[in-house]
């Protein structure tokens, strides 16, 4: 499974993948599971938000357990983030299969959306239009880098948009959802377990810094008759590093867009994309009003105007003690809690359901990049704790 996915959307330069939600890249990846889920003989369907299903029992029969991730990817993003919960899910299956066990509950697996938000500027599209947190007239309004709408982009690869929205039936179905995904860190490699169980997932949003000067020619304009609001974003960019310093929090400026982007032109606008996470929200927010506050300032003094536009938030999310506790119990007590800093489907279901998650030890520690890694070892001890773990919920 994982030598047949792994060349899709994967740039033959970089070796980084874009794996961007309804493209060619993202079409290829849905006709992978759709495939692997008909090789099992699994029900398979898509629902009204794009989201992929595969199903091992009756979904009308209620209490499932579900399984999955996503197979979606940021710019130029490593093979693991997001694929390995899909692959391991599916190998889990298999191993429960080998193992002769009996299904209790319906058991299903996933492929959630547009998780990453890689080309719409908002994470986890699928799973937040389907627990009700997007709502249909805030998806429409999404446009990626071209003008591109989401439900013309929808339209334009085979689904109707006109259906997207929230899912409350199907959730119903689900009595337990858990993620398994590479860590995005190095915890696990510093303790040396190759599987953790996740605690809670830090409070984050992106905001974007809208920075408006006076294009001028960049070789006649004298620095003191300058309105140039690529100073003020840099400066901003700064204030961002010191105030995640100070807080113990991280913020970080990934993204940005210039006009008249020209090497000979002064810009007329510098639009930032701030992306900023922190243990509790009191923190959070303490570090996004510094750096507001240090942009407006350095605005004022360059002659700048500045928008700052909040486009996306999610709240801490503390998975449930009951879930995440019977987990770890299945796993014998041996993988330790951790938490982190990145999103997942998981922690946006996390309020409709319950939800739990397993990680994957991850020996560099990085994440959203080509050197993303997890040995085959851990990658096998993780879908066998998966496993385990759908065996104690699903089978009897």
């Amino acid at each position: 499974m994982w030598a047949d996915l792994a060349p899709v959307g994967r740039n033959p330069d970089t070796k980084g993948y874009r794996r961007f939600a309804w493209t060619g890249a993202d079409a290829d990846c849905r006709t992978w599971f759709q495939e692997q889920a008909e090789a099992r003989g699994l029900t398979y369907e898509t629902d009204r938000n794009g989201n992929q299903w595969a199903w091992l029992g009756d979904p009308a029969a209620g209490d499932a357990v579900v399984t999955g991730s996503h197979l979606d990817s940021v710019p130029e993003g490593g093979a693991f983030d997001g694929p390995l919960g899909v692959v391991s899910s599916f190998a889990a299956l298999d191993e429960l299969r080998r193992r002769g066990a009996e299904f209790a509950r319906p058991l299903a697996i996933t492929n959630f959306g547009d998780e990453e938000g890689a080309r719409f500027g908002l994470a986890c599209v699928g799973s937040r239009l389907t627990a009700g947190q997007l709502t249909k007239a805030q998806a429409y309004e999404l446009r990626d880098a071209d003008g591109i709408s989401l439900p013309q982009a929808m339209e334009a690869a085979g689904y109707d948009p006109a259906a997207i929205g929230p899912d409350p039936e199907r959730l119903a179905r689900v009595g337990a959802f858990v993620e398994l995904h590479v860590e995005q860190g190095r915890a696990l490699d510093l303790t040396g377990d190759a599987v953790g169980i996740a605690s809670a997932i830090w409070p984050h949003g992106r905001w974007r810094f809208d920075f408006r000067g006076e294009a001028n020619h960049a070789g006649t304009t004298r620095l003191a008759d300058r309105r140039d609001p690529m100073l003020t974003y840099a400066e901003t960019v700064l204030a961002a590093r010191r105030e995640a310093e100070l807080a113990g929090a991280v913020a970080t400026f990934g993204k940005i867009s210039v006009e008249p982007n020209g090497v000979n032109a002064i810009p007329s606008l510098v639009r930032g994309w701030l992306d900023s996470r922190a243990a509790d929200e009191t923190t959070l927010d303490t570090v996004t009003s510094g750096i507001e506050k240090a942009a407006r300032a350095y605005a004022d003094r360059h002659g700048i105007d500045l928008t700052v536009v909040r486009e996306s938030f999610t709240p801490v999310v503390e998975f449930g003690h009951a879930l995440r506790d019977e987990i770890a119990a299945l796993l014998g007590g041996r993988a330790p809690l951790l938490g982190t800093g990145a999103g997942h489907d998981a922690g946006i279901l996390s309020a409709s359901i319950p939800t739990a998650m397993l990680f994957v030890r991850n020996p560099t520690g990085v994440s959203h990049s080509p050197a993303e890694y997890a040995a085959e070892d851990d990658c096998v001890a993780g879908v066998l704790a998966l496993a385990d773990v759908l065996e104690g919920l699903a089978c009897r």
